[in-house]
C-alpha cells in the first residue's frame, strides 16, 4: 500500500536524500575555504596550493555530481565522480583507519552503487520491445554489493550495553539488516529500517540545538547528512526491490 502511494515521489525522494551529504559538504567546502586548505596542508604538509586544489575538487566535484544526480543526466558518470571523492575524503581525513567512519563511507558507497544499478536500468529502458537476457549481472552484483554495504551502517549503531532497551535495540537491528543483505522480505525490512534510522538520526545528530560556533554543530551535521544519505540508499531499495541475487527473487522460482 505504501508503495501504490508513493511510487512516483519514492525514487525522487531517495535521490535528493542520498545525494544530500555530498551537497552539504560541497556546501561547507565554500563556507570554510580557509579553514579545510590549512587543515590538508597541516595534516599533510603539502602547501596551500596542492591544498587548495584539494578543497577545490571536493566542491567542484560534489556540487556538480548532486546536479547531474537531480537533473538525471550522466548519472553513471556522476556517481564514479563521487565514488572518487569518497576515496579522496578517506585518505586525505585518515579516515581509513577510523573503523567506523569507514563503514559509514563504506554504507555511503553502498547507495551510490544501488543508483548506479538504477542508471544501468534506465539506459537499457530506451530499448524496450527489444529481445533481452535476464536482467544482466553487472546490474544484480551491484543492487547485491549495495544492499550489503548499506547495513554497515546500522553496525556502527549497535550498543554493547546490557540494559533492555540496547538489547532489544540490538536484536531487532541485526534481523532487519540479515534480511536486507541476504533480499528476504527486503523491501518491508529496508523500510522499517529507514524509520528506524531516521528517528535515530533525529534524535541522536540533532544539530540545530548546538550553537553554530561550536565543533560539535559541524559533527552532528556531518552525521546528520551522512544518514540521510544511508536512508535515501534504503529507500532506493524500497523503491526498486532487491535484485535478482536476493532471495526474494529466488522464492519466483521455487
Amino acid at each position: 500500500q505504501f508503495l501504490r502511494v508513493t511510487k512516483q515521489y519514492l525514487p525522487h525522494v531517495a535521490h535528493l536524500c542520498l545525494i544530500s551529504t555530498f551537497l552539504e559538504d560541497g556546501i561547507r567546502m565554500w563556507f570554510q575555504w580557509s579553514e579545510q586548505r590549512d587543515y590538508i596542508d597541516g595534516t599533510w604538509n603539502c602547501g596551500y596550493f596542492l591544498a587548495s586544489i584539494f578543497v577545490f575538487l571536493n566542491l567542484f566535484g560534489q556540487l556538480s555530481g548532486c546536479i547531474l544526480v537531480l537533473s538525471r543526466n550522466f548519472v553513471q558518470y556522476a556517481c564514479f565522480g563521487l565514488f572518487g571523492i569518497i576515496a579522496l575524503q578517506t585518505i586525505a581525513y585518515s579516515i581509513l583507519w577510523d573503523l567506523k567512519f569507514l563503514m559509514r563511507n563504506l554504507a555511503l558507497g553502498g547507495g551510490l552503487l544501488l543508483l548506479l544499478a538504477e542508471s544501468r536500468s534506465e539506459g537499457k529502458s530506451m530499448f524496450a520491445g527489444v529481445p533481452t537476457m535476464r536482467e544482466s549481472s553487472p546490474k544484480q552484483y551491484m543492487q547485491l554489493g549495495g544492499r550489503v554495504l548499506l547495513v554497515l551502517m546500522f553496525m556502527t549503531l549497535l550498543h554493547f550495553d546490557m540494559n533492555f532497551f540496547s538489547i532489544l535495540q540490538n536484536i531487532v537491528g541485526t534481523a532487519l539488516i540479515i534480511l536486507v543483505a541476504i533480499g528476504f522480505k527486503t523491501k518491508l525490512a529496508a523500510l522499517t529500517l529507514v524509520i528506524w534510522l531516521f528517528g535515530i538520526n533525529i534524535y541522536f545528530n540533532a544539530f540545530w540545538t548546538v550553537p553554530a560556533y561550536k565543533p560539535m554543530h559541524d559533527f552532528l551535521k556531518y552525521d546528520f547528512f551522512q544518514t540521510m544519505s544511508v536512508i535515501g540508499g534504503l529507500l532506493l531499495v524500497v523503491a526498486l526491490g532487491p535484485g535478482g541475487v536476493s532471495m526474494d527473487e529466488k522464492k519466483k522460482e521455487w
